[in-house]
């Protein structure tokens, strides 16, 4: 697989593609992971006392994973194999681990890195722990999903997590300013094209440089610059990175729900963007708008569920795209509304207090008493019709007859619920009076 970070020219063919002559010569080339290589990153203190650990890389793709285990198991003098999860099984880890061991015996230890670790399964997993404990190889596992859901805990318990960032803007400038030095021209890019491909790229080293190679390919020498419009006909737009059923699926319902949370209405529409062009069923998002109603508005806007189903159904019968402005406008609503989890707190703890409780019994006064016999036994005794009192309101005890009565809607004074506190308050009044 190629690598992507060289700082200078190290090519092996000269028809190689650009990311695989653009290799690293050493740690101090790699771009975008100061964490991880600065004074006091984890991989500059190994490096330092010269012992490699067995690791997990994860990262989005493009940040240098593979670069980083190559370099490595220079660092340990260790012999570099390597693997797909995607195309290996049982029959070549087996071949894999008994010339590990072989080698092992004639002094030298094997450094095995598996990229997309998280595509073998449970028991695929299991069979690396062995051979990763009694040190016949030194593990090093590439990623895009999160280790502690797609990793075996036995394995992730003997090796350490590292986390590769996305490459920023400065780092890929550095990775365009050593393709030019490279190839011996200047991208013929204007300043607003070069920051258009830098954004396209979105974070990946390894996209970008396949840009640059195109780029150089479809531009001849001594043309001159082209803008962005030009740039976006060459080349296609990097989709952004989401996986409907993975990691950044559930990092962006997130950040949509907390922004809607925050009452941040544009941060809330980004998020909610981000996810309908990666391709997120609108749906889905539509029933995380009505759930958001109930727990984060609640009745401090009452309209708010209203507003969220209505979005639902809204883009069921337009559709997409047109049925999308239905959900962007009830993300805003959601977002614009008065915030309570008063309801939320409430139905938490009056489950919970059901739970202890267990099959208590109503007062008898509050029970109907259909036959004679459940007369006699006191069946609706001495119960108040709240519709024959001066206020509507009787103040008769609804909880069991063994239980104090509890509070569990507690409401803030924001919105309508501030309507409620004072209903409450009142009613509170004429209980205490009774």
């Amino acid at each position: 697989m190629n690598d992507l970070f060289a700082s200078d020219i190290e090519s092996s063919a000269d028809d190689a593609p650009l990311a695989d002559r653009l290799r690293p010569k050493g740690f101090d080339d790699v771009v975008g992971q100061d964490h991880l290589l600065g004074d006091s990153g984890p991989l500059r203190r190994m490096v330092e006392a010269g012992r490699v650990s067995s690791l997990v890389f994860w990262g989005p793709p493009g940040t240098g994973k593979t670069t980083l285990s190559r370099l490595l198991a220079d660092v340990g003098d260790l012999e570099f194999v390597q693997i797909s999860a995607i195309f290996s099984g049982v029959a070549e880890l087996k071949k894999i681990f008994e010339a590990a061991r072989l080698r092992r015996q004639n002094g030298r230890r094997t450094l095995l890195f598996v990229d997309e670790i998280h595509r073998f399964n449970r028991s695929q997993q299991d069979s690396f722990l062995p051979h990763v404990e009694d040190g016949t190889i030194t593990l090093v596992g590439a990623t895009t999903e999160n280790p502690s859901f797609e990793l075996n805990a036995a394995l992730l318990s003997r090796m350490q997590v590292l986390v590769l960032k996305r490459l920023d803007d400065a780092a890929l400038d550095r990775l365009l300013g050593r393709a030019e030095r490279l190839s011996e021209r200047e991208l013929p890019l204007d300043a607003e094209a070069r920051a258009l491909l830098r954004a396209m790229a979105d974070g990946d080293g390894r996209y970008l440089l396949n840009m640059v190679e195109a780029i150089f390919d479809l531009v001849g020498e001594g043309e001159e610059a082209i803008g962005p419009d030009a740039l976006m006909r060459l080349v296609q737009r990097r989709a952004a990175a989401y996986d409907k059923d993975r990691d950044e699926h559930y990092n962006l319902i997130s950040a949509l729900h907390k922004s809607m949370r925050g009452s941040d209405a544009d941060a809330a529409l980004y998020w909610l963007a981000r996810m309908l062009a990666g391709g997120e069923d609108p749906l889905y998002v539509a029933r995380r708008l009505i759930r958001f109603a109930s727990e984060d508005i609640g009745l401090a806007d009452p309209n708010a569920l209203t507003q969220a189903l209505a979005a639902r159904e809204a883009f069921e019968v337009l559709g997409s795209p047109e049925g999308e402005l239905a959900i962007a406008q009830a993300v805003v609503y959601l977002a614009t509304a008065p915030k309570s989890n008063a309801l939320y707190r409430a139905q938490k703890s009056a489950w919970k207090t059901a739970g202890r409780t267990g099959s208590l019994m109503p007062p008898k006064h509050i029970l109907n008493a259909p036959t004679g016999m459940m007369k006699d036994l006191g069946y609706g005794d001495g119960y108040a019709y709240d519709h024959d009192t001066e206020q509507g309101f009787s103040g008769q005890n609804y909880f069991p007859d063994e239980m104090q009565r509890e509070r569990f809607y507690q409401p803030p004074e924001r919105g309508f619920e501030r309507e409620i506190v004072k209903r409450l308050k009142f009613w509170e009044k004429l209980r205490q009076r009774g």
